[in-house]
């Protein structure tokens, strides 16, 4: 059960997304293969083992046949005995004056050698003071080994002689006598180590006399282990009818150990080599084969200029090559495992398994022959490992640049906004940092040679910049809303006013981030378009352009189309974003500065009143403000923008206003005073592209009025006569699908002389009305409700 919800998870984690799901044949074809890789070695594993397995049973039969003979052999040679001793006469007799005999050359052989033991334990130190003037070919070593093994011996049987005497009180003044020889020990195995250590020098330096009296000297160390194990085995196993036999307890009592150390040696000194490789690979990732160069000189080395040097039965060659086997497989996992491994070093070592077995190959080794696996088959999954590595640089990325962008946008940090060097428009700073950022982990996912690694690193990045549209967006909402929602500040007091100057000066900022973010996402996608040739060869590609000739040729031809779809996405959602920054800024306007002055809209002060004129100029000092610090394709936008909002406001304002009223042919004539504002705004909007030569305005002065039509049928349904409303009110539907019915009953109420009648005319007109089959585009009624 706990093995099948770990999978569900790690399907879960491979499935984030409903684009993950074109992924699957992918994911299953990538399945299959690890299956098929594993099942393989679990074959040639499983085959490997039955050979051992029937190998050592054969080993242990034969073993356990030899044992039996020996100990018939030995039970043979004791019942021979017990026999012999009553054949003979006197033989208890004869038997204690050999045992007094064999003691006494016992007691004299061991006497002369404790005499000697002092001068022969010299001679080995001078012949070791020699070895240290001469380190490189160390011409005394056989002697040395051959002195101390006597002496070793020597040493033992005494010790061994003390410990089953009956009085022991000697044995610590032994030991003291024997120190020296622990000293001289050490010195020896230093000697040896230092040769242990230096065997590939060694062999490179055609030194082979050093070589082969270090190998005999292990060798004679390995067979005297092999001895000692032997006899101990034996006396553990038969400890009664070992004890009768002499032979069997002279000599080392204990292994020595110096094949394994010779061993050991050989893994000492290739460590410090990869901990060198280690240094240069963390610097230059791309280089890995050049850094290991060493590790098959050494191996080629060992091949042809050692195993000649060495007993046959070591196979030093395969010896040598699974140890350094060994170690390359532990370091690489080390650093596959390392959760702080970056791409470029991931797929270094991704790469590194086959250039490794080919290398391998040339020196005679098939891939079967190395064990365990140098990656441990984990190729597909050091793929996955090195896009999602790509993926969560690009995803921490972006949260960090987002973060330090909305903590500034939130703060009004002015110092995070910047001036476009080439125009002077508005950015926030982290724009080209974002970009630059994609640009590089790009460059990761394409030096990986693999359309899958770049294909999931570009789905993370079009996550990502969709992700970072809708945060700007749902923030820049939230926060306008705070503005719009904060209550008309009261000027009566001193504090009042510094309460004032400070909502201002935020309102301010908020602005200039509001035109920044808006520049952000036209500089994504402005390409500068020319239609000059020589213009063209020098134009400017955006950021999402460049991003995408960079995409199309690491991706393969099926995942191209979605690529491109996706980019023309991005393209509209930076549009998008862009206008509705716009958009917001506009609503600012009229929901901050215009508060009053549209809420005044119809009302008897109306009459009295200019606001469309002070409307137009403070149209008229934000242009100027903003006009040179905002992209030129949004300052249109902004005009037909403030156009369009100041119209939806001035007709909902009929309905929404309290207090008012039409009175049909009185004076002040309210069709006079829908003529003045709508002549006023139409004189700000005509004369724009004019009046602004230097901020290259390019305003659609036919489009704005077009729009403005609907002002017209505002007043003539206001002024139609009772039983002709009915008609006009069908003519707007006719020409504005989107009308909403209970608007238009609620501007009829403001008429003086609404009655029922009138109401039921307009209901009965729009039941009979079918206009299903003129719909087209949403038009400016859409927004009046």
């Amino acid at each position: 059960m706990a093995g099948l919800e770990g999978n569900i998870v790690e399907l879960a984690d491979l499935l984030k997304h409903p684009e993950d799901l074109d992924k699957i044949s992918f994911l299953k074809a990538e399945f299959t293969r690890k299956k098929a890789a594993v099942d393989g070695q679990l074959k040639i594993g499983l085959k490997e083992q039955l050979e051992v397995t029937q190998s050592g049973m054969t080993f242990i039969s034969d073993g356990q046949r030899t044992v039996n003979q020996i100990k018939e052999e030995m039970m043979k040679i004791d019942k021979l005995c017990a026999e012999a001793q009553n054949m003979i006469r006197d033989f208890p007799n004869i038997n204690l004056v050999s045992q007094v005999h064999r003691n006494f050359t016992q007691v004299e052989a061991m006497k002369a050698n404790i005499e000697s033991f002092d001068g022969r334990l010299k001679d080995l130190e001078q012949l070791l003071r020699e070895d240290d003037q001469d380190i490189e070919n160390q011409p005394n070593l056989l002697n040395i080994h051959y002195g101390l093994t006597q002496l070793r011996d020597i040493r033992d049987d005494a010790m061994d002689q003390i410990k089953r005497a009956s009085d022991t009180s000697l044995e610590s003044h032994l030991q003291d006598y024997f120190t020296r020889l622990d000293d001289v020990i050490d010195w020896f195995d230093d000697h040896v180590g230092t040769a242990c250590m230096n065997l590939i020098p060694l062999v490179q330096a055609d030194n082979k006399g050093m070589v082969v009296r270090l190998a005999l000297v292990i060798e004679e160390e390995e067979k005297s282990d092999k001895k000692v194990r032997a006899l101990q085995d034996a006396q553990r196993e038969y400890k009664d009818l070992a004890s009768r036999f002499r032979s069997m307890t002279t000599g080392p009592k204990q292994p020595r150990g110096y094949k394994e150390k010779f061993l050991k040696a050989i893994e000492f000194y290739a460590q410090p080599q990869f901990d060198k490789a280690e240094e240069r690979f963390l610097e230059e990732p791309d280089k890995l084969a050049n850094i290991m160069k060493w590790y098959f000189n050494d191996l080629y080395v060992v091949k042809v200029g050692m195993a000649s040097l060495m007993p046959k039965k070591w196979r030093i060659f395969k010896t040598y090559t699974d140890i350094y086997h060994k170690l390359m497989h532990d370091w690489l996992i080390k650093h596959i495992d390392n959760p702080e491994l970056s791409p470029p070093h991931m797929l270094s070592i991704t790469d590194w398994s086959e250039k490794y077995y080919a290398k391998m190959s040339k020196l005679g080794w098939d891939q079967t022959d190395l064990q365990p696996h140098v990656l441990d088959s984990r190729e597909v999954e050091l793929v996955r490992e090195y896009r999602q590595l790509i993926v969560k640089s690009v995803d921490e990325w972006m949260d960090r640049m987002f973060t330090a962008d909305k903590r500034s946008f939130l703060d009004r940090k002015q110092d995070a906004l910047d001036n476009d060097a080439a125009n002077g428009y508005f950015r926030t700073k982290t724009l080209s940092d974002m970009w630059r950022m994609l640009k590089e982990q790009t460059t990761v996912a394409g030096e990986s040679g693999r359309t899958d690694v770049a294909e999931g690193v570009f789905d993370a990045m079009f996550r990502a910049l969709k992700t970072r549209q809708s945060m700007w967006q749902r923030m820049i909402d939230d926060e306008a809303l705070k503005f719009i929602k904060q209550p008309p500040s009261s000027s009566t007091t001193a504090a009042a006013g510094s309460s004032v100057a400070t909502d201002q000066e935020s309102l301010q900022i908020f602005q200039d981030w509001l035109i920044a973010i808006a520049n952000d996402q036209i500089l994504c996608i402005d390409d500068h378009n020319n239609d000059n040739e020589e213009a063209q060869q020098q134009q400017t590609l955006s950021y999402l352009t460049r991003f995408q000739h960079d995409l199309e040729p690491l991706v393969s031809p099926t995942y191209l189309p979605h690529a491109l779809s996706t980019c023309d996405a991005l393209r509209d959602g930076f549009v998008d974003l862009g206008t509705h920054c716009i958009s917001v800024f506009v609503s600012l306007i009229f929901g901050i500065d215009f508060r009053t002055t549209v809420a005044e809209f119809f009302t008897p002060k109306w009459y009295s009143e200019f606001a469309f004129k002070r409307i137009t100029t403070t149209f008229e000092d934000y242009i100027a403000d903003y006009g040179k610090v905002l992209h030129h394709s949004l300052l249109d936008i902004l005009v037909e923008e403030l156009a369009e909002e100041l119209l939806v406001h001035y007709i909902c304002a009929v309905t929404r206003n309290k207090g008012v009223k039409f009175r049909r042919g009185r004076d002040p004539s309210f069709t006079e005073k829908f003529k003045d504002d709508v002549l006023t705004a139409f004189d700000f909007f005509s004369t724009l592209n004019t009046n602004k030569p230097e901020l290259n305005i390019q305003v659609d002065f036919a489009a704005i009025k077009q729009k403005w039509r609907v002002v017209d049928k505002l007043v003539r349904l206001l002024e139609a006569e009772k039983g002709n409303v009915a008609d006009v009110y069908e003519e707007w539907r006719r020409e504005y699908w989107d009308l909403q019915l209970g608007w238009v009953e609620a501007v009829v109420r403001t008429r003086d002389d609404c009655d029922r009648g009138m109401l039921s005319s307009i209901r009965t007109r729009a039941a009979e009305m079918n206009v299903g089959g003129g719909r087209g585009g949403e038009t400016v009624m859409s927004k009046v409700k």
